[in-house]
């Protein structure tokens, strides 16, 4: 993955720590959420993981973790972030990513939340997605308008305002 990516991660953990926000997330030791988790935690803010027993049994859990929460499963997991976090940020990601973020914006379909995503397009990562998404509405298989389910935005000021 391109060093960008990496890069932006950082500045919103960076930021997320000197605004006392607490990230929630997947309490993995690897990847852009790894990054975010260590730049929050040595900016003074807290983080929150929820750990399946899978990454335990492995030693993938981060150490820059504050609050630890264990699950059976990747999906108690997922039931868990989106339970605990008040908002929903997709970074660049693959498979798992999307898995979180479609359970998200389904469950927002059918009316058990209106969480939205908020997708951050850094380096145009999710523009193949967006184009779907167009297409999805277009065709008219949209239970909802998409804007209703994600926020696609482009900057890392466009994320803190959509943060804030």
């Amino acid at each position: 993955m391109d060093a960008v990516y990496y890069e932006e991660a950082a500045k919103l953990g960076a930021w997320m720590g000197q605004s006392g926000k607490t990230l929630v997330y997947g309490g993995a030791n690897c990847g852009l959420m790894e990054v975010v988790a260590r730049a929050v935690h040595e900016h003074g803010g807290r983080v929150l993981g929820v750990v399946p027993q899978i990454l335990s049994e492995r030693n993938r859990v981060s150490t820059y973790i504050d609050i630890i929460v264990h699950t059976a499963d990747l999906n108690d997991r997922k039931q868990l972030l989106i339970d605990k976090s008040d908002v929903i940020v997709a970074l660049p990601g693959s498979v798992g990513t999307l898995d979180e973020v479609f359970t998200v914006m389904a469950a927002n379909t059918i009316g058990i939340h209106r969480k939205r995503v908020v997708f951050w397009n850094i380096n145009h990562f999710w523009d193949d997605l967006f184009r779907l998404f167009d297409g999805l509405e277009q065709k008219k298989v949209l239970n909802k308008p998409a804007d209703e389910i994600m926020v696609r935005v482009e900057t890392l000021e466009e994320l803190i305002a959509c943060i804030c």
